[in-house]
């Protein structure tokens, strides 16, 4: 290769055993040579490779997400580092292969290398089996960790951290582990293994997230120190809550039930002893009085175990609420066909149909095992649950990765243009991305909208006078070829909704139904009020405001008809619809306790009935007059909580712009501290996914403390503050991310004025 401009090859050794190809990359020519193997997995010509091939050549054939990591790494060298490592994917027409590269480089006098020399390992299987490893912890529900002795770190994976309600990373500082342990136990890590070469232990811990006590077992072994290292601890930990659960109920059992002698039958009817049904008696107040030997094949109880115990400590929770109806009303109700999942001994659930009749003073229960017949059904279920995710997976990664790579792309020229001094044609390139980014923001909030996990702001709502405040937009979006058609229910009765999400719908609805109709046609809106005597789907009976949206267009067909709210499901041509907009719609309606329902004929045209509750209060909406400029502040603190390190700079620096003087606080912890000081407030900004303690929980401590002092709170995603009225108390606000300065701006001085 070339060192000071002229072309010469750079001797390569003999491949090594294992290796994919060995390289050489000439740093100051920006070219690399490589032999046959490294030849054939870049698609070269032997001769190419080995006489060398541009450095961008080589950068070309690396996976998009990568590149830049690889271009990190070579410039690393390139500054000093000696040593060169770096995973990466290769992308050819036979597929996607893993790559590990290790090099060293050669350094001249001035430590400036010329050259550095290395190896490519296929390491493809390696990576599929370390993502089949950790689905494998993730499904069996169990984490690993490894911590060198003396070390103040621990490497974890994903699942350990979700076990300890952590934030997932891929290694946690040992106090904050240990932090989490209950008085009186060992910790976690660093005291399990100070006994022997392989140990097991049972520890309480408190979850960081929402503080419950959970009981771990932790087991794993202690290898010991080698010349490059010190001991270290290899372990495992998974959660035995539910097990000493039970164990402490049978504790108890045994320590307060005394020895019931109970009077039996000399011979046990054949049919009860020989029976695989599990037969029972039990007493009006749920408890067995007696079982079949089938309780033992079946869930592997003996009789003295079952005996005595009611009912409810052998269903599953979520069951028992149908279940108990066959004891409500004074033992008078009959149940029949009625499945449920009982625990058995192992801990494993059997679904088990039951049948249970009363009589005297007692019920006589006879249950079938149809644990076989449910899976058929959980498998048919899965299989049409996992073609609706690829669906939704493949085209969240189609809308994003077009965004990702506008707003990537934008900001890597802005980055060369700064180096190099030119300024002038960056603001394009800032612009370019910042469109990319307020799509994918869009796209994410239409997801929220179909997840019905959307922050909403309920108000009173004349939809009348909506629907008309959009005539002139409606028709302006139609065009000339369609008529719009307005027909305003007299009366009509007021709607409690979010009246910017139900304008988002109706122009959802009116696009789909203009593309529906290229040739003309006709659209109509109507209102009207509706009292539903019983209830329809999944709506209860009610009084609603209904609005229909009908077209002439083409219509649609039953099997369209039937995916028509399938997220990401569209008939247009590929990149005229992302197929969210009837999403958005069904999750909008959803939430606000209303529903939609669409009828379509081929031919003839689409009719929507969007129905949503009535509003029986009389308030009004009360609209803020808009500010035309971006109001400023005038030196009022502002108290910043942000766990973010990406984002709270940004916040800072935002309000200093607009006058405020922020205070900076990484944490809820720190935020209350300077709540409880002489430190003068005028308002707090607080994220709401915080660790620890939320930012909706620090609001409340924070206005116990000082009861004048507003808080807003900052989300991109808050799936317990779905309805702002319920989520919010009067001095807290919400403001979804991401959100423009002057929407901030805003908000910020109409609360300090407050």
């Amino acid at each position: 290769m070339s060192g000071s401009g002229a072309e010469k090859d750079v001797e390569l050794s003999p491949p090594l055993t294992g290796a994919l190809g060995l390289w050489a990359w000439d740093l100051v020519g920006e070219r690399v040579q490589g032999d046959a193997r490294f030849a054939a997995l870049l698609k070269l010509p032997p001769e190419t490779a080995r006489h060398g091939v541009p450095a961008a050549e080589v950068y070309g054939r690396v996976h998009p997400d990568d590149r830049l990591r690889l271009r990190i790494a070579v410039a690393g060298v390139a500054q000093g580092a000696e040593v060169f490592a770096r995973d990466f994917r290769i992308v050819s027409d036979e597929g996607v292969r893993w790559v590990s590269a290790r090099g060293r480089a050669k350094h001249r006098a001035d430590r400036r290398p010329r050259t550095f020399t290395g190896i490519l390992t296929d390491v493809t299987e390696q990576k599929r089996a370390e993502e089949r490893l950790r689905i494998a912890q993730s499904a069996g529900g169990v984490g690993t960790f490894e911590f060198v002795e003396g070390f103040g770190t621990v490497d974890v994976s994903d699942e350990f951290c979700r076990l300890l309600g952590l934030r997932v990373a891929a290694s946690l500082p040992v106090r904050t582990i240990n932090a989490l342990m209950e008085p009186g136990d060992p910790p976690l890590i660093g005291g399990s293994a100070a006994g022997g070469e392989t140990f097991r232990t049972e520890v309480r811990i408190r979850r960081a997230d929402d503080g419950q006590l959970r009981w771990l077992a932790v087991q794993g072994e202690r290898r010991p120190a080698s010349d490059a290292a010190e001991p270290t601890i290899i372990g495992a930990v998974y959660d035995i809550t539910a097990a000493k659960t039970a164990e402490a109920r049978l504790r108890e059992l045994a320590q307060t039930l005394e020895q019931r002698v109970e009077a039996r039958t000399q011979e046990r009817d054949r049919l009860w002893n020989t029976s695989r049904d599990l037969f029972g008696v039990v007493g009006q107040d749920g408890v067995y009085r007696a079982v079949n030997p089938a309780w033992t094949g079946v869930l592997g109880y003996d009789e003295a175990e079952v005996v005595g115990r009611s009912f409810r400590d052998f269903v599953e929770p979520d069951d028992l609420a149908a279940a108990s109806e066959a004891w409500s009303g004074g033992g008078a109700v009959s149940l029949e066909d009625f499945d449920a999942r009982m625990r058995g001994k192992d801990g494993a659930w059997r679904w088990v149909n039951w049948t249970v009749i009363p009589q005297g003073e007692a019920f006589y229960a006879v249950g079938r095992d149809v644990t076989e017949r449910k899976q058929l059904e959980q498998q048919l279920r899965q299989s049409q649950k996992m073609e609706a995710v690829g669906q939704l997976t493949g085209g969240i990664a189609h809308d994003f990765n077009n965004m990702l790579t506008g707003i990537l792309g934008g900001l890597d020229m802005v980055q060369r243009r700064l180096a190099s001094g030119r300024v002038a044609d960056a603001e394009k390139f800032i612009t370019g991305a910042i469109a990319s980014a307020e799509r994918a923001a869009a796209l994410t909030h239409r997801l929220l909208a179909f997840s019905r996990q959307q922050t909403l702001d309920p108000k009173s709502v004349d939809a009348n006078v909506l629907v008309a405040s959009m005539e002139d937009l409606l028709r302006r979006t139609l065009g000339e070829r369609v008529e719009l058609a307005v027909r305003l229910a007299p009366d009509l009765w007021r709607t409690a909704i979010d009246a910017n999400q139900l304008e988002n719908a109706l122009l959802n609805l009116a696009i789909n139904a203009r593309d529906a109709m290229p040739d003309g046609g006709r659209l109509t809106i109507a209102t009207e009020n509706v009292r539903l005597a019983e209830a329809v789907g999944e709506l209860p009976p009610g009084e609603y405001v209904q609005l229909n949206v009908g077209d002439t267009g083409a219509g649609m067909s039953a099997e369209v008809l039937a995916r028509v709210f399938d997220p990401f499901f569209t008939t247009k041509p590929m990149g005229q619809g992302t197929g969210l907009g009837l999403s958005m719609v069904f999750g909008f309606a959803r939430q606000s306790g209303g529903d939609v329902s669409i009828e379509s004929d081929l031919g003839r045209g689409t009719r929507v009935r969007l129905r949503l509750p009535r509003n029986l209060g009389d308030e009004e909406p009360v609209e803020a007059a808009p500010e035309a400029e971006t109001p400023l502040g005038s030196g009022e603190a502002v108290l910043v909580v942000e766990d973010d390190p990406a984002v709270r700079p940004v916040l800072l620096e935002l309000l200093r712009e607009l006058g405020y003087a922020p205070v900076e606080a990484s944490g809820a912890e720190a935020a209350l501290k300077v709540v409880a000081s002489e430190q003068r407030l005028d308002l707090v900004i607080s994220d709401v996914g915080l660790p620890g303690l939320d930012g909706r929980a620090l609001a409340g401590r924070i206005r116990a403390a000082r009861p004048e002092l507003p808080v807003l709170l900052i989300s991109g995603y808050a799936g317990e503050a779905g309805r702002r009225a319920d989520f919010l108390e009067p001095g807290i606000e919400l403001i979804a991310k991401p959100f423009a300065t002057n929407v901030l701006a805003r908000r910020v001085r109409a609360m300090i004025r407050r």
